[in-house]
């Protein structure tokens, strides 16, 4: 397995075609009425979900649903995380995609499993790939 940051320092000068969306499936700002795009991506304001009104706390699952659906992300507001430790935990991420590759690996996920380090894998044979890497942490996955 080649992680994607290791192409990305290898200094290539062609992003391999198997990362590579075709024109259709990628971002654009394009605003005509043929290709109309939303340029803002979706925010999920936490507080409303916690709203006394059952009518406002449906409309927020329905955004939220269709966030995911639709974007495969989006931004959350008012979640009440501290920002500082929202800061402490960005900067160790950065400190651990910046080991080396090898010491990273000691975390690589499993064939059958997305939990730890990896790299994006296509769901169907000739899928087009994430240009990224990752490391996803699930319950039961933090003393690894």
């Amino acid at each position: 397995m080649v992680r994607v940051q290791s192409l990305s320092d290898s200094g290539i000068r062609k992003i391999p075609d198997c990362y590579v969306k075709p024109p259709s499936h990628r971002p654009s700002l394009n605003h005509n009425a043929a290709a109309a795009v939303v340029s803002n991506i979706p925010v999920t304001d936490l507080a409303e979900d916690f709203s006394h009104d059952p009518s406002v706390r449906s409309e927020t699952l329905r955004r939220l649903s269709s966030a995911c659906k639709d974007w495969g992300f989006f931004q959350v507001v008012n979640h009440d995380v501290d920002v500082d430790m929202m800061r402490n935990i960005r900067e160790i991420w950065r400190e651990f995609f910046d080991l080396p590759l090898d010491s990273k690996q000691q975390y690589a996920n499993d064939p059958i499993s997305d939990k730890g380090y990896g790299s994006r894998l296509g769901v169907e044979k000739g899928a087009t790939l994430d240009w990224s890497d990752y490391f996803f942490l699930r319950r039961g996955n933090v003393g690894r």
